[in-house]
This record gives structure tokens, sequence and C-alpha cells, in this order.
């Protein structure tokens, strides 16, 4: 239940504070006098999306608080304990816009996001607007109200997974037929590239394994005599001949030299060790650079028939496996396809039955809970002073979707006999805020935690049925908070608690407050609802009238 509302600086509002109570609140005025700035306040606390300008002019920032009690089991507990935020008996939100157009919001003085504000409020306050009789106008609404009633959101969820699937399974077969299609147009070039590929059998990294053996071959008659000539000035003629003679001559002269010659045998132990292995690594060349002629002419022809494939394929003949494994793979799948396509025919076709028991169901539950909804908005017209209206849920197959294929429209007949038609062709605008505020009350039957605004829900209405109108939302209120913006003097006579809304001029600027009336003040607002701006006697009589 909402507590207190405080707002600085906001529009035509500098400060106010006000103090709501239990039952019905109701909050009169005259037009332009600011009522709708408190309603659009009150939603920027709560995160919805409203007015872009909402700072006041001249003030470097607005601020609104809004203070709500809450009782245990409120499900608003849950949204504070998932979001990491305090809890308790009371919630207090407070968000501040700045003239830049940021914003900041705190729950219980903890930093928040607008989007938790905004799922905070849909556990705390539901506002039923002046223009909530387009919507009703629009049969497209008409199914989410009808499910909302029935509460059919475990097999709404169920129906579109269900449709989801069943989409998926299109797609995947629509893909599947399209790529076979496409397979079978190049099949025999896949088949003759496959076979190319296959007698050639290309490995990776083989292109520069045959290309840097071909260069070593054609340079091999050059190169072998310079690495001759190497093995010849390092072998035993050369310089490991000429180290054995200088290790063996210093060895002979080593007991003579008192231990001179140590170092120099031992580094010629160690040269000796590396000029070895030097010896061995040219042997080996040699070794390399030994080659039949045809091994090079075998080469040429391999390398070239690799180069030539790729160039045919557009490709470097390194990629000459890979291209040629992506070919198989596409001809397996070429083979295969057949099977596959009929693999995701029973794909399907085991999704469109899922989807039409989840269908069925969900309609089974409309149909059911549309007989229900129309005995209670029936219930509910007969005190709004349309006992004789008839009111009807009707429910029409459509084309399937994510939320069945159902089509659903309310249809009324406002006098006896008289067929019945859309709302938009048989109601009029009194009869319409009628029918709203019917079926919001069949729409939100527990109200007990919530708080429930409604804005001009009586427009269009005078006399007994502006009266009936103000019953039906003491009766409301009567199980726990509803706050009335209205221009009826009937309604507002009904109210436990009673706001007037005001503007003034002060030095050039024009402000807008709220004044608590007394029973005293009430008379005199009622009856300026009733005559305008002269308050006879007549009408203040007729005020004290509609109050007792």
């Amino acid at each position: 239940m909402l507590r207190t509302l405080e707002i600085r600086d906001m529009l035509i509002i500098d400060r106010l504070e006000l103090g709501f109570q239990p039952g019905l609140n109701v909050l009169t005025g005259e037009t332009g006098a600011g009522k709708s700035i408190l309603l659009d306040s009150l939603g920027f606390v709560l995160g919805w999306r409203g007015r872009a300008e909402l700072v006041r002019a001249g003030a470097e920032q607005g601020e609104v608080m809004a203070e709500f009690d809450l009782p245990e089991g409120h499900p608003a507990h849950a949204i504070l304990h998932e979001a990491g935020l305090p809890g308790g008996d009371e919630l207090i939100l407070r968000r501040v816009n700045r003239s830049d157009g940021r914003k900041t919001a705190w729950v219980n003085d903890r930093r928040c996001s607008g989007e938790v504000l905004r799922q905070l409020s849909e556990t705390l306050l539901e506002l039923h607007g002046q223009h909530d009789d387009r919507g009703l106008l629009n049969p497209r609404g008409h199914r989410a109200l009808l499910d909302s009633f029935a509460d059919t959101g475990a097999a709404r969820i169920k129906t579109r997974k269900a449709w989801g699937a069943m989409a998926s399974a299109r797609g995947a077969l629509a893909d599947a037929e399209k790529a076979l299609e496409a397979a079978k147009a190049e099949e025999e070039f896949l088949r003759h590239a496959v076979a190319e590929l296959d007698t050639l059998d290309p490995q990776p990294g083989e292109d520069a394994e045959l290309d840097a053996r071909r260069r070593m071959m054609q340079g091999a008659e050059k190169v072998r005599e310079n690495v001759g000539r190497a093995q010849t000035a390092l072998g035993n003629d050369g310089a490991e001949g000429a180290m054995v003679d200088a290790m063996r001559w210093l060895e002979d002269a080593l007991e003579g030299t008192a231990g001179h010659l140590e170092g120099p045998l031992a580094a010629l132990g160690r040269s000796m060790v590396e000029l070895g292995e030097a010896v061995d690594g040219v042997e080996r060349c040699l070794e390399a650079l030994d080659f039949d002629p045809q091994e090079l002419e075998q080469v040429e022809e391999r390398l070239f028939a690799m180069r030539g494939l790729a160039r045919k394929h557009n490709i470097v003949a390194d990629q000459l496996d890979t291209f040629a494994d992506d070919l198989r793979a596409r001809l397996v799948a070429l083979d295969a396809g057949e099977g596959n396509i009929a693999d995701l025919r029973a794909t399907l076709a085991k999704a469109e039955a899922s989807y039409e028991t989840a269908a069925s169901d969900l309609s089974a539950r409309r149909a059911k809970s549309a007989g229900a909804l129309d005995r209670a908005v029936m219930a509910e017209l007969a005190p709004l002073k349309m006992e004789r209206a008839v009111f009807e849920t009707r429910i029409t197959k459509g084309e399937a979707g994510p939320d069945g294929r159902d089509l659903v429209e309310f249809v009324v007949a406002t006098n006896p006999g008289a067929p019945a038609g859309s709302l938009a062709k048989i109601a009029s605008g009194g009869e319409l805020s009628r029918f709203l505020l019917a079926l919001k009350v069949c729409l939100t039957p527990d109200v007990g935690g919530m708080t429930l605004i409604f804005d001009e829900i009586d427009r269009g209405v005078g006399g007994a049925t502006a009266a009936a109108v103000g019953r039906r939302l003491a009766a409301l209120a009567q199980q726990g908070q509803v706050l009335v913006v209205t221009h009826s003097p009937q309604v507002a006579a009904l109210g436990a608690h009673h706001w007037r809304v005001e503007k003034s001029v002060t030095r050039g600027q024009t402000l807008s407050r709220v004044v608590p009336l007394s029973p005293d003040d009430r008379v005199d607002e009622i009856a300026r609802m009733l005559s305008g701006d002269t308050i006879t006697p007549e009408a203040r009589a007729a005020a004290g009238a509609l109050l007792d």
C-alpha cells in the first residue's frame, strides 16, 4: 500500500508531501491543475517510461520519493531478495532526474536500476488510465485480457516453446532440402573432383617440401663441389689430421712444461669433438646431395601436377588437402541427404504434433475461462446500471502462432433484443467506461497488497450512473487501497479521503499544490464540481446530500 509520496521540483510542483490511507482516496480539481503531474511523478519513481522533460524550470534536479507498506508474503520481497536489496515491512523508493537528463534510483537507500523499479512496480501498483478504453476497443488486445483472467501463463509458455521447436524444425528441413538440391546440381563435379584429389592424394605441407627438394637437386652439382672441398679441408688430410698431429706432439712435450700445456690440450680435445660433428654433418649433406636424375623428374612431375590442380580449383597448392576434405564431406552429405531429409521430416511431424497438443490445451483453457469471464463481467455490470447489457467473449479459430490459434473478441449488446457487436460499434463513451471498470475489477480479483489507481475511469457518465461507478470503486477499496482521479461529484463524495489539486501563479511562476480537504472543504469542492465557479446554496445542499 502506498503510504507517502514526496515530490520536489517536478514540472510545476516545487514541494509536495502527500500521505495516503487505506480505502478510497479521491483527487479532484480543475482541468490542468496538475492531477496528471502527480501520476507522472509516481510513474517516474516506479521506473515507468513517460515524459522526457520532468525537471521544473530553473531547478537543477527533480526528485520523487514513495513509501510503501509491505506485508509478509508480498511478492515484492522476492524481487528485493533476487536483486540483493534490503527488505523489511517498509519499502522506500527514491529517484532523481537531473536537468541534463541523467537519472539515479535508490531502493531502501541502496542504488538500483530502473529495471528493478519497474519489476517492483508490477507488484505495488496498477494504473488504469482514462485512455484504457482505446485498448479495449482494439480486439487485438482482447486475447491478452482473457489470458490474464484465465492465468494461462504456463500453457502459453508451453505453446510458445512448441511453436519455436516447430519453427526450428521447419527451418532445418528447408535448409537441408535447399542444400540437397544444390548438392545434386553439382554432383558430377563433386565426384570427378574427389576422384582426382583421391588419385593425387596431396599431403599437408607437401608442396613446400617438394619445392625445396627440387631446388636442392637443381643446384646440387655446384653445391656438392664446394661441400666436397670443405670435407677434404676438414678431414684427415686437412684440419682433422693436423689437429691429431698437434695433440700428439703436445702430449709428448707435456711432462717437461710444468702443466702449461694442459689447458691447450683440453681446448684441442673439445675442438676435436666439435670438428668431428662438423665432419659428420658435411658427410650427411654430401649423401643428401647424391640423387638420381629420375628422382628430380618425378619430384617436378608431382609438384607440377599439384600446382596445376590447385590452379584449376582457384586455390593454392597448400590448401589442396583441406579442399579435398571439404569436397568429400559434401559428397557424403549428398549421399546421405535423402535419409537426413526423412529424419528431419519425422522431427517436424513430431514438433507439429506437440504444438497441436499445446495449442489445443491452451484453446480449451481459454474457452473454459471465457464463460467464467462473461459471468463475472455480467455480475459487475448490474450494479453499474447496465443490468440489461450482455457481454460475451467470442473465440474463433485463426492462423497458428506462438500464442495459439485463437482469435478473441469481446462483443456486447447494450439493449435487450439488440444484436451483439464489437465494443467500438455498440458501446457509447459512458458505456465503455463501465465495461472497462467491470473488466478491470474481474481481472484484478485480489487487490489486498496492491494500490489501484483509476484516472478518470468515470469519464462520460453522470448522475445515477456515476454514483453506481463510485459505489463500485468504494466497494473495491474496502479490500485495499484505491486512488481515483475524478471530475465526478458522485464519485468524489464516496471517497474516504479527499484531496483537491489546485494551480496558482506566484511572482510570475505557476505552481501546483495538493490540499487535503476537511469535511466543510469537501462540501465546497463537491458543490464547485456540481455548479462550477459560482457555488450556490443549492449546490452546497446537493453536495451535502451526496456526502450524507
